[in-house]
This record gives structure tokens, C-alpha cells and sequence, in this order.
């Protein structure tokens, strides 16, 4: 479905000027700790940003529940679990981290969903 590779792309880009931003914008302005929770935010958004544009690459013009059930759970992590960290860092709200944790569990929702949906292709 195009909306996945949309989704990917965009998230790709964010990514990239997300890292580009910490590694200039940032620079000097946070901790070290803080640089790599930013760092990990990062990390996370552009792999699974990847797993989006494979989810909709995948799906061609028929969308199976199973690959837009990943699709999804791919995006709220990147929502959740990305996004709890770039607020964390910026903002220093600490309870932040408390949703960091559901955004990794939809990550592996996508990944078990992925894998499931292989396996009965």
C-alpha cells in the first residue's frame, strides 16, 4: 500500500534531519547521556522507517491485515517510542520515559506480525 512507503519515506527524512539536528543543533547543548537517548530516538526512527517501506512494498496494490497490522504497529512505535525520547531530551519532562516502553512493544508487535505474515505467504 502506498500509504507504508509514504509513511517510510517521510519517517526516513525525519530521521536524517533529526540525527543531522542533534549532531549540529545540539551540539554542546546536552549531556552526553542525553545526545545518545536523542541518538537511540534516531536509530529507531530510520530501521523502522526501512520496515515501513518494506511493509508496503510488499502489500503491492492488495493490502493483507497481517502486513498492515505490522505497518501500523511499526508506526506507533516509531511514534511512541522515538518520539517519548525527542520530547524527553528536549523538554527534560522525565515521566516521558514511562511511554518509551510501548513504543518498543509495538516494534515487536511489527516484527512478530512481519514474521507471522512470511510465514504463511
Amino acid at each position: 500500500m502506498r500509504l507504508f512507503v509514504l509513511l517510510g519515506a517521510i519517517n526516513g527524512f525525519l530521521a536524517v534531519a533529526l540525527g543531522a539536528f542533534a549532531a549540529h543543533g545540539l551540539e554542546g547543548s546536552l549531556s552526553q547521556r542525553m545526545t545518545e537517548t536523542f541518538q537511540t530516538g534516531v536509530d529507531y526512527q530510520a530501521l523502522h522507517a526501512v520496515a515501513l517501506l518494506v511493509v508496503g512494498l510488499l502489500a503491492g496494490s492488495a493490502m493483507p491485515r497481517l502486513l498492515a497490522l505490522a505497518g501500523w504497529a511499526f508506526f506507533v512505535g516509531i511514534v511512541l517510542f522515538s518520539g517519548s525520547l525527542y520530547l524527553l531530551v528536549l523538554s527534560d519532562t522525565r515521566w516521558l520515559g514511562a511511554i518509551t516502553p510501548f513504543g518498543g512493544t509495538a516494534f515487536l508487535l511489527g516484527w512478530a506480525t512481519l514474521a507471522w505474515y512470511a510465514w504463511r505467504a
